[in-house]
């Protein structure tokens, strides 16, 4: 594979401005919520929704912002807990708002990404908002209580005013004024329930003002006094957070934290923990950890000790400041904090535009971890015929093209630029293999434009022309068939559609796209979860992720978030003396689909649709591919090499209309195999037979406890795939941020990592015995494997102070009994992945042998083992033994012995990698990477001489 490191595609990444779990801490302790999720607020107004996925972090969806949008402030709210008619309790619905430089509060629909609804009033900008905590009443006491109890919101704006923004019966709506500017019009900075009715307020005139929300009378005012020698007079309050104990504490302008008490109002210490302004503070769920971050780059970390009082009387509390990390290289804008038995993590964000998780109750035995900074998707396609590139970003495009590295050293260059008309940024972008068409997608709509040549002999130039589209709703998602003849719309209500492009062989000629538009129907299926995404209100996890074509344009398949696949086949054959479009409207596809049909496009009828002599069908194998284990990471159809080539029916009368048969099509289907790679969330490789609806036998053979160690053991997930096909082998190259791996799929992974490993299955013999169990590895020696809390790996145990603890059996110390050491770092971890390995080993070991593959591994017979399909019996020493060689062969290598993996971390971070070229010849990609230290960012406030 050839390669052009590239550095000069810009992509400008945003700043993190604000955070938000929607969930601080489990009701049910036992596990944590499926629907928990992390918002992440943008300086471009994108809000990306990452889902901790048990320490895996996926970016499952990004709402696209627009122009001059910003998010300053993010929000979660839950409705009530229902009953329904069987008594059962149903989970309320989960809400998102924002706040962003206007004076209104955004609500976001999670089904389509779009704002839902903007609250109005007659006040100035909102700086800060909060949401009230939820209600602690059952729920036959909240059905019998006649207020409200629900979560309401509480605003502070720019001219000191504090409002109520109601969100009954799922509106938002202004409620009432809390509180009147004050005489010099302070700004509200930061504002927090203390409880349902008591809201603390940080304002810019050095005050902190505590407020009855039922009728807005000023409980207690709080001056934090005049700032520091030689600056300013006011001391900022950034931010305000309350304790579980009633307690607040506040973070200033000063660099000072200060803490309170919550039932006088008193200041009770004052610790000077940064050099300069604190813009959030952050608490544990118990309230004895408290964290800050500052302009200075630092994240410091206090703890609580209780004394008790003189003569024993009542304890006291006193903080420390135990230690401060810059996890950042610039200002740490926002913080948030999950707590749970399994998970206990604080995310911090800011300037640097980096998310970074580090552990919260494990702080300082385990790493922290920075997610990725680049979006999931990758904001890059090329057109590997014309040598083109595409990138992306907010709502400008630009194309470039590749010389051919065998040519005249020349440096990729510009070729065109292009904005889009609009507010809405670009939410993706689709090419076809020949350059010929590009298609750009926004919230607004679809735009359709021809790329051509002006300069044929050089391609140095380019004319951009537009073409008309069918009118349409804005779309998430737009993907070509590589012969640019049908174009998939996935729009924000998650409905398929497609476009029929008519091109002429003449790439001068201007393409046109028939005005009639197919919509394609899902089949229904349960994702078998009831919770606070998924409800009547819309179905979250059925939104759908990815869309891809084979490569021949014969099948379109979509996934969605709960790991459901559709996919859909074109039958008949393209005739171009048959009616451009003819609607059958006698038939309809209704009943094997989902019927959510309140806000389709009324130019689109119903009936079935056939375009010169084509329809789109679903896949009749379709309900037989399984359900994956996770959300997909990727969605690509592997290149076949060769392809039947489809009989043309022109001429053909049985395809044209008669008296008789108004509506003829042609039922022949594809009948080459097309294989389709899925990628999960939890990193598991699926290659399926579309058409037969299956696993591919490959799959079948490598499970995931066979997958090489290296790529089990990476953080970030995949992004991207690239295919290399010949008669010779069949690779696919995943990548996401930080990595590279290839994948042989024409040969099978090896089992073992060493002949010592080698593990044998029920009625084997080894030294002449036989096994009647399972023998299982031996624990690794270097360092006990330990599931983490959500952040990144535990410290070596060198440096951890303590690792393990000494149990005595009879409750007390006694040296005549023998010792039993438990391993705190394992402790946790009952069910590790050495186990998993094991089931799978002489299942895996069966499936290899009866494909007959390259390597003969062995499984049970009936009174032996079967070697090849042969069995063999009570001797069989000198078998196991030339196996044994035979597997150590292949994994030395050994001549004429070709790899079935390889990787590499030396590329960082990857924004894209693209294939240029054409198919025949050797593959030529473009690696595009982005290094932090690129990143055009402001001058720092504190530390600019570091």
């Amino acid at each position: 594979m050839d390669v052009h490191r590239a550095r000069f595609v810009p992509y400008p990444p945003s700043a993190i401005n604000a955070l938000a779990f929607s969930h601080t801490h489990p009701l049910d302790d036992t596990k944590d919520p499926e629907c928990l999720r992390l918002a992440i607020g943008r300086a471009n107004g994108n809000i990306e929704i990452w889902n901790p996925a048990r320490g895996a972090w996926l970016q499952e969806r990004m709402f696209g912002g627009g122009k001059d949008r910003s998010v300053e402030g993010l929000a979660w709210i839950q409705e009530p807990d229902e009953e329904d008619e069987q008594g059962k309790v149903v989970s309320g619905k989960l809400r998102l708002f924002s706040i962003g430089y206007s004076s209104s509060v955004t609500e976001w629909d999670l089904v389509t990404g779009l704002p839902a609804r903007h609250s109005n009033g007659n006040h100035s900008e909102v700086w800060c908002f909060a949401a009230q905590p939820q209600s602690t009443s059952s729920t036959k006491n909240r059905r019998q209580s006649d207020t409200f109890l629900g979560q309401n919101l509480i605003a502070g704006c720019a001219d000191g005013t504090l409002v109520m923004l109601s969100t009954a019966e799922n509106e938002l709506r202004f409620d009432k004024f809390i509180s009147r500017p004050t005489t010099k019009k302070a700004r509200v900075l930061s504002v927090v329930y203390k409880d349902r009715n008591i809201a603390l307020a940080g304002f810019a005139d050095s005050m902190i003002r505590v407020f009855d929300t039922r009728n807005g009378e000023v409980i207690r005012s709080i001056s934090l006094g005049a700032g520091p020698p030689g600056g300013p007079k006011d001391t900022l309050v950034w931010k305000v957070k309350c304790l579980p104990s009633g307690d607040f504490v506040s973070g200033d302008s000063t660099g000072d934290v200060r803490f309170y008490n919550g039932k006088n109002f008193s200041q009770i210490q004052r610790i000077h923990g940064h050099e300069a302004d604190i813009l959030d503070l952050a608490v544990s769920r118990d309230g004895n950890f408290v964290f800050s971050g500052g302009m200075d780059r630092r994240t410091s970390f206090y703890s609580c000790s209780k004394k008790m009082g003189a003569g024993r009387g009542p304890s006291w509390e006193k903080w420390h400041k135990i230690s401060h990390k810059r996890y950042h290289d610039h200002d740490v804008k926002a913080m948030a904090t999950y707590e749970s038995k399994s998970m206990s993590v604080i995310v911090s964000g800011g300037i640097d535009t980096q998310p970074t998780v580090a552990p919260l109750r494990e702080f300082g035995k385990e790493l922290s971890r920075g997610l990725p900074i680049l979006p999931h998707s990758p904001p890059l396609i090329s057109a590997p015929e014309a040598r083109l590139m595409v990138s992306w970003w907010n709502s400008e495009l630009r194309i470039w093209r590749v010389k051919n590295q065998f040519g005249v050293a020349e440096k990729p260059k510009v070729i065109a630029r292009l904005a889009v008309k609009g507010d809405e940024s670009i939410t993706s972008v689709t090419i076809t293999r020949d350059g010929g068409l590009l298609a750009a997608a926004t919230a607004g709509g679809v735009k359709l434009f021809q790329l051509s040549s002006l300069k044929l002999e050089t391609g140095t130039n380019i004319r951009i022309r537009k073409l008309e589209m069918p009118s349409t709703v804005g779309a998430k998602l737009v993907q070509f068939t590589p012969d640019g003849k049908w174009l998939a719309i996935i729009t924000p209500t998650n409905h398929v559609l497609l476009a029929r492009v008519i091109r002429s062989a003449d790439r001068m000629d201007r393409p046109h796209t028939l005005p009639q538009l197919l919509r394609l129907r899902r089949l229904q299926k349960q994702t078998g979860r009831q919770d606070a995404l998924n409800g009547r209100w819309g179905n979250y996890y059925r939104s759908i992720t990815h869309v891809t074509f084979s490569t021949d344009g014969t099948i379109l398949a979509v996934a969605d978030l709960a790991g459901f696949v559709d996919t859909w086949v074109i039958e008949g054959h393209e005739d171009p003396t048959a009616p451009e479009v003819d609607i059958d409207k006698g038939t309809s596809s209704r009943s094997s689909a989902d019927d959510s049909d309140s806000d389709v496009e009324e130019e689109i009828p119903e009936g079935r649709i056939t375009f010169m002599g084509q329809r789109w069908v679903p896949n009749p194998s379709g309900h037989l591919l399984p359900r994956l284990d996770s959300a997909p990471l990727l969605l690509s159809f592997e290149p076949v090499m060769e392809s039947k080539s489809r009989p043309q029916p022109n001429g053909n009368p049985a395809v044209h209309p008669t008296r008789h048969n108004p509506h003829p099509h042609s039922h022949d289907l594809p009948e080459t195999e097309q294989r389709l790679l899925v990628v999960s969330a939890q990193h598991r490789l699926y290659r399926f037979e579309v058409l037969a609806g299956r696993l591919s036998d490959w799959s079948r053979r490598n499970p995931p406890s066979s997958y090489p160690p290296q790529f089990r053991m990476i953080d970030d997930r995949a992004k991207g795939c690239i295919w290399d096909v010949t008669e010779a082998y069949q690779r696919v190259w995943l990548h996401g941020e930080t990595w590279l791996f290839m994948f042989d799929f024409s040969q099978d992974f090896p089992l073992l990592e060493s002949t010592d490993d080698f593990r044998l299955a029920d009625g084997m013999v080894d030294n002449g015995k036989a096994v009647s169990k399972k023998r299982k590895r031996e624990p690794a020696k270097e360092v006990p494997r330990k599931k983490n809390s959500g952040a990144g790996d535990v410290v070596p145990g060198n440096e951890v102070p303590v690792t393990k603890v000494r149990k005595f059996k009879s409750g007390k110390f006694d040296e005549s009994e023998e010792p039993d050491w438990i391993d705190l770092n394992t402790q946790q971890n009952t069910e590790s992945d050495e186990d998993f390995d094991e089931e799978h080993q002489a299942l895996t070991s069966l499936r290899r042998s009866m494909g007959q593959t390259k390597d003969a591994y062995f499984a049970n017979g009936q009174d032996g083992i079967s070697v090849n399909g042969e069995i063999a019996h009570d001797t069989r020493q000198e078998d196991l033994k030339s196996e044994v060689n035979l597997r150590e062969d292949v994994l030395n290598k050994g001549p004429g012995i070709r790899e079935a993996w390889w990787h590499t971390f030396k590329y960082r971070p990857i924004l894209g990698i693209v294939p240029i070229g054409e198919e025949s010849e050797p593959l030529e990609v473009v690696l595009v990477e982005r290094p932090s230290w690129d990143l055009d960012l402001p001058p720092r406030f504190v530390g600019s001489h570091e």
